[in-house]
């Protein structure tokens, strides 16, 4: 029986068809609602190129999050969306999340990203896990998976985050020392870009960039310049071919090529340094993640660099967002953030002097970054296109459709989660269930490559920011975002540092 089948009178358990001869009356009430044929999915709009002019006329792109919600509200908990060469249908609720997991086979497939691809093509680059799919990707990831998302893996390289953190408190504090006042008030936007790809580098190569010092290298400036441009270039890419973009803005296709070559260039450098430290034979040692990867030998190198620079590209701006916005809300509640401060105390007083058991021990400030990533998902939606025909709130989804799971929407919506206005990590801890509701790293063996590398440097920044200072901002109003990509503030929230003494 298909997925899109549904239960005939002949298959009915006996005692249902008692029920239904015996009162017919009863049969609506008993009988599972029809499943409705995909023709009949709710759309906005039906014109795909009239819908893309639409986006381009109204800057719709920069707001992809609040037309979602929009047209969830419209248009109900399912809709399709098509714009330009993009065609998908659009759900938000947990249920039907799980309901792709359970469609998505051992070769899950994500949206691809044809700029990205056509990047590689002609620069005749390998694509690594992010890009690829079927037995090639699932190859790629087992061995990915062995360094940088198990727990044996991420245990090894805490350390250099942890020592990452440790020097940007010190940076803090250089900077507090600055100014008469005894407290710093400032808009951390950079220094927390400086700060993860300082870390994210270092777990990676295993090599310091010196992003923390008074004047940190062009060079780096550059690549954090060049992440930047490749997502807000991506955005109006996903919905144009490339061959069509290369013709109907030129200059937007040049900038997201010489964006991506920046990005494999610094990662190229860093990746040189590292295999001639290993060609040359030095004294075994854990030197981040390339190395180990190298020592393994499971991997040829063109693959280990893809894999490494798409790290590189993906751990900057999708850490330092979460960061930015978990500041702000520590500082507008400010009874959270005592919280959490106390248990920090409490779990380093346990005397443990390793990483991962005092991160075990803090399980609200883990509660902290999940509400975050609820209210400002990094990415505002998960896509995924089931093997088999699937039933999404009682519509027949054909098999290989795209499909998104709204996150943004999800994160906010009093259907899924009680006051979601409230920024509340206690809602985490309960015995509620939270099944397919903390999705902004992904589900399944697709989840973000790069998931524990990043909650690992999130958690250890706010352990060592909290316990040296307490933090305000003057304005409490919610931050108004914006969609690049990435979701982002459109104006970085002003805060101000205080010492604990």
């Amino acid at each position: 029986m298909g997925a899109c089948s549904r239960l005939s009178p002949r298959s009915a358990p006996p005692g249902l068809s008692r029920a239904l001869s015996l009162a017919p009356a009863m049969v609506a009430k008993l009988s599972p609602p029809k499943v409705q044929p995909f023709e009949a999915i709710p759309r906005n709009g039906h014109n795909a190129w009239l819908n893309l002019f639409q986006f381009w006329r109204t800057n719709a792109f920069q707001n992809l999050h609040h037309v979602m919600d929009r047209n969830f509200q419209n248009l109900g908990p399912i809709y399709r969306e098509t714009v330009g060469s993009h065609d998908s249908v659009n759900v938000f609720l947990p249920q039907d999340a799980a309901q792709l997991f359970q469609t998505e086979g051992i070769f899950p497939r994500r949206m691809g990203i044809d700029s990205w691809l056509a990047h590689r093509t002609l620069r005749n680059h390998k694509c690594g896990v992010f890009l690829l799919n079927g037995e090639e990707w699932r190859s790629d990831r087992l061995i990915l998976n062995k360094e940088v998302i198990s727990p044996a893996g991420t245990r090894k390289f805490l350390p250099f985050l942890n020592t990452v953190a440790e020097d940007f408190v010190a940076f803090m504090h250089r900077q507090v020392r600055k100014n008469t006042r005894g407290s710093l008030t400032v808009d951390l936007y950079h220094d927390l870009f400086r700060f993860t790809l300082e870390a994210s580098s270092y777990a990676l190569y295993g090599e310091r960039l010196g992003l923390l010092e008074e004047s940190p290298k062009p060079e780096s400036q550059q690549f954090i310049s060049a992440v930047e441009t490749m997502l807000q270039t991506t955005l109006p890419l996903l919905f144009i071919p490339p061959g069509v973009m290369r013709w109907a803005n030129n200059r937007l296709w040049q900038e997201h090529l010489k964006a991506w070559d920046t990005i494999f260039s610094h990662a190229d450098k860093c990746i040189q340094n590292i295999y001639q430290e290993f060609c040359l034979g030095k004294p075994r040692k854990y030197s981040g993640i390339m190395a180990e990867l190298l020592v393994q030998a499971e991997l040829p190198l063109d693959s280990i660099k893809a894999n490494v620079t798409e790290l590189t590209a993906g751990g900057v701006d999708t850490t330092a967002m979460p960061l930015l916005f978990t500041l702000f809300e520590l500082a507008r509640n400010p009874q959270v953030q005592t919280a959490i401060r106390e248990e920090i105390r409490e779990a380093q007083a346990q005397g443990s002097k390793e990483l991962s058991k005092v991160l075990n021990a803090l399980p609200l400030l883990k509660g902290a970054l999940k509400e975050t990533l609820r209210l400002y998902p990094v990415g505002i939606t998960i896509q995924r296109y089931p093997l088999r025909d699937v039933v999404l709130q009682n519509y027949c989804v054909p098999a290989g459709t795209l499909c998104q799971v709204g996150l943004y929407s999800m994160g906010r919506s009093p259907a899924v989660f009680a006051e979601p206005e409230q920024y509340k990590p206690s809602r985490w801890l309960g015995k509620e269930d939270n099944s397919f509701k903390a999705l902004a790293f992904g589900f399944g063996s697709r989840q973000c490559i790069g998931r524990r590398l990043a909650e690992a440097e999130m958690a250890l920044f706010l352990m060592h920011i909290l316990k040296n200072f307490k933090i305000d901002t003057v304005s409490k109003e919610d931050i108004r975002t914006i969609y690049s990509f990435i979701l982002k503030p459109e104006k970085p929230p002003r805060l101000t540092f205080r010492p604990i003494d």
